[in-house]
């Protein structure tokens, strides 16, 4: 929020400098983001009245102005503006003057005709970014009147940075508000009267989504002037605020919304058609806006129509088919309630960000519609002239916000201060906040005001009491002991992320928040839980798997020629649902050469197997009686035939594989990549290790190769061999896999290390032989395989 101090000081002028100001309005937390200077040097700039104009004899693009610049003086001036108004008073630099960029302006010959001066804009005086039409000025004004005293520019410019919930502070008043508490001075605002009917012209008012709108209040003014000139201290005062003048009739509003914070919108009445309805835009409507564009509306954006197309988005842009213009001559003013939550994120969605839909996300004063109505009529009658008709307002009060009352308790207030604030002072700061205080046993019933959409709790009016009375009021005092301790889970969770860290990952900490887009194409879905007021559109909805913020990244990376990628994310993914499922998970991705590039090291690609040794390592880490199973798996974001689902103690835990080749390329990504996700909570139990005496006795290895059915997976083999290998087999390993020549195509051969040790004695031979042979019988009963010849 940008302001200016001169306009503030009119509503309330503390004995204070404008940095003891800014200082005050940062504690009380309206953070004061910068102070800057109001003053330009226009010294030799004047208010000059055209007088006479007549085309240069020389150049069909200029026109020869005679110019009064007061004191009996004309002077000639030559200027190459398009449009240029007999007695209309305008901006004007005489010899002598220098304007913003430096340029001094001389009496100089201009195609044969002496110019003694110039004409100005606002841009070329440093007081606005127009460059294409003369600084013009309302009519009256003296001819030769400085403009350093008739605009008043010693004044400061102060923007504050506000937090979201301090949407009763966009406004002049609802700052002024702020340091009459802070500086106990009085406010002294203008008086709104209301504005008596002189016409009894009007247009109906329909509530067809009540929910959103429960508030809109209309008057037409007939007759305007909109060719007559915004007055240049209202012109002034917006420019100082950041809002540059358009007509008068839209001056008006935006005046309005910055004194008042009150959003409001003039439409042309004789481009209207029928009555005004506030309802939900039709499916494919169309809406050409102010700025130039044409949105096609979505389902669920709220638009104010007439009864035949939709004129504007509500509390968003108006449209540009009904927009007011020097031309027309009877306004339709409107002045509405939004609820916040039909406002919030629509202009984004949209790609828009607007004064008028900031102040409605944040919540609007839901009693100030009628008061801002009187007021903007008041300016457009003062500046414009015409003839207003009746006010029409529809109001559904069941609807609309409802007043509520908060408790607050004396003693409740010490403890969390740690200090005594006195009654007294506590119901002066809460009343002249606005709040309605009532007192009741050991503290105050308070009624929040409709301005104050912040204000819910105890803890909310406490917050209040100290900003007001000062936070560098509060005692020092040392902070009570904290007894502290680690859960399990976290040590658990730190376990984990130094093995994968070991193992060449780096951490990665990323939104919980993804592009609905990319979601949907890697995951093949589209029930993603939606955010209400997203930070960007391409963060719009919660995550339902780690594995997409991961491939976000690899995506990032690789723009930017990072050939070796390994990273690793613990988080949550977000599953909608009658009851929303928040799943703590581990994920991981390795893209690229295993190890850093190094003259001693063969360049390795990631594969299926190394992250699969990722995997079994981390479970290993959780606890080493954990044992993992896979199983084939089909996941829309991994490639079929590589990926499979990870099992222990029967429950699926998670997921691993290679990307698909779909996703890379939607992604642009050259090699494969792999992943895995696992669910944390399966690895937090944390089981006992049973301890066991090591064997004194002498190992005997047996390697078998065996020939089976491709089909047949090798974890359902191990555990075969394990079953039949008595406890007397200590290791079982499987460190080949064979298909090709001498093998049947159906057919694979799996090569097997079997380790055997006693505990209580030495193995023989015809021991061992007779296991090996048990084995292969329980193998071929199983599963049909012979022993490879």
């Amino acid at each position: 929020m940008k302001f200016s101090e001169q306009w503030l000081r009119e509503w309330v002028n503390p004995p204070l400098s404008t940095e003891e100001l800014a200082e005050q309005l940062t504690m009380a937390g309206l953070e004061v983001e910068d102070i800057g200077d109001c003053r330009q040097q226009l010294a030799g700039v004047i208010i000059g009245r055209v007088t006479e104009t007549a085309p240069h004899p020389g150049a069909d693009n200029l026109t020869v102005c005679t110019v009064d610049a007061g004191a009996d003086q004309a002077l000639t001036i030559v200027c190459g503006a398009p449009e240029i108004s007999t007695g209309a008073n305008y901006a004007l630099a005489v010899a002598g003057a220098t304007l913003a960029d430096g340029t001094v302006i001389m009496t100089a010959a201009i195609k044969g005709v002496e110019s003694q001066g110039m004409l100005c804009s606002g841009w070329e005086l440093g007081l606005g970014d127009d460059a294409g039409s003369l600084m013009g000025f309302e009519a009256g004004l003296t001819p030769g009147q400085p403009l350093e005293d008739l605009l008043d520019l010693d004044d400061s410019i102060i923007e504050l940075s506000l937090t979201p919930n301090r949407g009763d502070c966009l406004s002049i008043a609802g700052i002024a508000r702020e340091v009459g508490v802070l500086t106990r001075h009085d406010i002294t605002g203008p008086d709104i009267l209301a504005v008596p009917d002189a016409s009894g012209l009007s247009r109906g008012v329909f509530l067809d989504a009540v929910e959103a709108c429960p508030r809109y209040a209309g008057r037409i003014v007939e007759g305007v002037n909109l060719s007559a000139p915004t007055p240049s201290w209202m012109r002034e005062k917006l420019r100082r605020c950041g809002i540059r003048s358009i007509n008068a009739a839209v001056d008006i509003t935006n005046y309005v919304m910055l004194e008042l914070g009150q959003p409001m919108h003039a439409f042309d009445h004789d481009l209207l058609n029928g009555d005004i309805h506030v309802r939900y835009a039709r499916p494919g409507e169309q809406l050409p806006l102010l700025d130039g564009s044409e949105r096609v509306l979505t389902q669920g954006s709220l638009v104010i129509a007439d009864d035949a197309r939709a004129v504007a988005l509500a509390g968003i842009m108006g449209g540009l088919d009904t927009a007011v213009t020097e031309q027309t001559r009877n306004v339709f003013l409107e002045s509405a309630f939004f609820t916040p939550g039909a406002i919030l994120g629509r202009a984004r969605e949209y790609g828009l960000h607007t004064d008028s839909s900031h102040r409605f996300e944040r919540g609007v004063d839901f009693e100030l519609q009628l008061s801002a109505l009187q007021r903007a009529t008041a300016l457009l009658l003062e500046v414009c002239g015409g003839s207003p008709g009746p006010v029409t307002v529809a109001t559904d009060d069941r609807q609309l916000p409802q007043r509520h009352s908060v408790r607050l308790r004396h003693g409740r207030l010490g403890r969390v201060l740690g200090m005594e604030v006195g009654r007294e002072e506590v119901g002066e700061i809460l009343e002249r906040l606005g709040l309605e205080v009532v007192e009741s046993g050991d503290g105050w019933e308070v009624t929040v005001p409709s301005f104050r959409f912040d204000i819910a709790s105890e803890a909310d009016l406490i917050e209040e009491v100290i900003r007001i009375y000062g936070y560098h009021r509060l005692p020092a005092a040392p902070l009570p002991p904290a007894h502290t301790h680690a859960s399990r889970d976290n040590g658990i969770l730190t376990e984990l992320r130094q093995v994968l860290r070991q193992r060449g990952y780096h951490e990665v900490i990323s939104y919980s928040f993804v592009d609905r887009e990319l979601q949907q194409r890697i995951l093949g879905r589209d029930d993603a839980i939606p955010l209400l007021n997203p930070i960007s559109s391409e963060l719009g909805v919660m995550r339902q798997s780690i594995v997409v913020s991961l491939l976000s990244s690899l995506a990032y990376n690789f723009k930017r020629q990072q050939q070796r990628v390994r990273i690793f994310e613990t988080g949550r993914s977000y599953l909608d649902g009658d009851v929303p499922v928040q799943e703590p998970l581990i994920a991981a991705l390795s893209y690229g050469n295993l190890y850093p590039e190094q003259w001693d090291i063969r360049d390795t690609g990631s594969n299926f197997f190394d992250i699969k040794g990722d995997v079994e390592a981390l479970v290993q880490a959780a606890s080493p009686n954990l044992r993992v199973e896979y199983r084939p798996y089909r996941h829309p974001a991994l490639h079929p035939g590589q990926a499979a689902e990870i099992i222990l103690n029967n429950q699926s835990i998670g997921f691993l594989g290679a990307v698909h080749p779909r996703v890379l390329k939607d992604l642009d990504i050259t090699q494969t990549a792999y992943v895995f996700e696992l669910k944390l909570a399966a690895l937090s139990q944390k089981l006992t290790t049973n301890y066991r005496k090591l064997s004194k006795f002498p190992s005997i290895r047996r390697d078998l190769s065996i020939v089976l059915d491709r089909e047949i997976p090798a974890s359902e083999v191990l555990k075969c061999v394990q079953s039949a290998g008595s406890e007397l087999l200590e290791n079982l390993e499987l460190f080949d896999l064979y298909i090709g020549e001498g093998i049947d195509i159906e057919k694979k051969s799996l090569s097997l290390g079997l380790t055997f040790q006693g505990t209580s004695s030495t193995l023989i031979d015809q021991e061992v032989d007779d296991l090996v042979t048990s084995i292969l019988r329980a193998l071929q009963s199983q599963f049909g395989a012979k022993l490879r010849e």
